[in-house]
């Protein structure tokens, strides 16, 4: 990269990252955090990676919702991440424009803490702006004295008794689901030897990652944002191996975070296709640690989610997804769980669409 597109990024930089800090101090409840996205981001083709927008989401977040619990006089705490609702990438990003993300806190509960996050992508050559996601992320503050207790969390002002009665109900409904997630601790198989292309067995995808210093927080446990990034690498090389070109992030089904990931850990991510339609893959992705230094504890399901990915073609066009064949009852299984989701997501999004018009 010429010298003289090095230092404008520099600059660049430099500047929203003041930009940052002004509007990080302008409300408890409030954050808008700016970035331009680096070659460093972004796959070979100049799409920017799943992961980093996924990582720089749990960062807002967790800033608001950590200045939002320590407002009040008790325990110094830390908002840790424990779930994210069902997110969708609705525009591609790409090398050199910059990103801005808001996180506003829009319910609390006497634990827990809803963060409503927006990310728009702003050309900066040319002015025009894109909504590229918006999520919806969970947090519990966790002690800095006792990572394992919970304090509580200072409610906020609701605009109105509907808009507080609204997130109570996603309160509820999030709780329900996370419980329900958390009983599933199924084993994921190694694949058998020289499967054939197109199966589940062919593109499934394993990461194996010492969690050090740089991926934890001050009280050393795994900031949200890493292990989701992580994530987001394996769910994108089995799509890649699946189909054998350009692939991003298109959604992420709800990802729940189980047990924390503590430093020193092992942690293996996998992935697995669940579900293919014609223009989509699903892939489950699972990530186990097994801690080096505690060894009593043993090893232990610490996130799960599913993303869905697309295939493009030189252009960013979407690509028809080679079929999955499929081997055994227990991937036809997760085949028609997956196709029971990918019907529900989208009918929900026809439903979404005739409400906008």
């Amino acid at each position: 990269m010429p010298t003289i597109v090095v230092g404008f990024f520099i600059l660049l930089q430099n500047y929203l990252l003041m930009q940052t800090y002004y509007h990080q101090i302008q409300t408890l409840s409030l954050l808008l955090c700016c970035r331009v996205m680096l070659p460093d981001d972004a796959n070979i083709m100049g799409n920017v990676h799943g992961g980093i927008i996924l990582k720089m989401i749990e960062e807002a977040g967790s800033i608001v919702g950590t200045r939002h619990c320590n407002a009040q006089n008790g325990d110094r705490c830390l908002a840790a991440l424990v779930r994210v609702e069902k997110t969708e990438f609705l525009s591609p990003v790409f090398i050199g424009e910059v990103v801005h993300v808001s996180a506003e806190i829009t319910y609390t509960s006497k634990h827990s803490l809803e963060v409503q996050v927006k990310v728009i992508a702003e050309n900066i050559l040319t002015g025009a702006k894109k909504l590229a996601n918006k999520a919806a992320l969970w947090y519990v503050p966790c002690s800095l004295q006792n990572v394992d207790k919970i304090t509580e969390v200072p409610p906020i002002e609701y605009a109105s008794a509907e808009k507080e009665e609204e997130g109570r109900k996603r309160y509820e409904a999030q709780k329900i689901d996370r419980m329900e997630t958390k009983a599933r601790g199924e084993e994921v198989m190694p694949p058998r030897p020289n499967p054939e292309r197109h199966t589940v067995g062919f593109s499934q995808s394993s990461l194996i990652h010492l969690v050090g210093p740089s991926d934890c927080t001050v009280v050393d446990f795994v900031y949200g944002g890493v292990a989701m990034k992580l994530m987001d690498e394996v769910a994108g090389i089995v799509a890649a191996r699946h189909c054998n070109t350009n692939i991003v992030t298109a959604s992420v089904d709800a990802i729940n975070f189980h047990r924390k990931i503590r430093k020193g850990c092992v942690v293996t991510v996998t992935g697995r296709l669940t579900f293919v339609s014609n223009r989509s893959m699903e892939i489950e992705v699972l990530v186990d640690a097994d801690s080096l230094m505690e060894k009593q504890i043993g090893k232990y399901r610490a996130v799960s989610a599913f993303f869905t990915f697309i295939s493009l073609d030189k252009e960013n066009k979407p690509l028809n997804v080679p079929p999955l064949k499929i081997e055994g009852d227990d991937e036809q299984k997760r085949f028609e769980e997956g196709k029971s989701r990918y019907l529900q997501n989208k009918a929900r999004r026809l439903a979404e669409k005739e409400r906008q018009q």
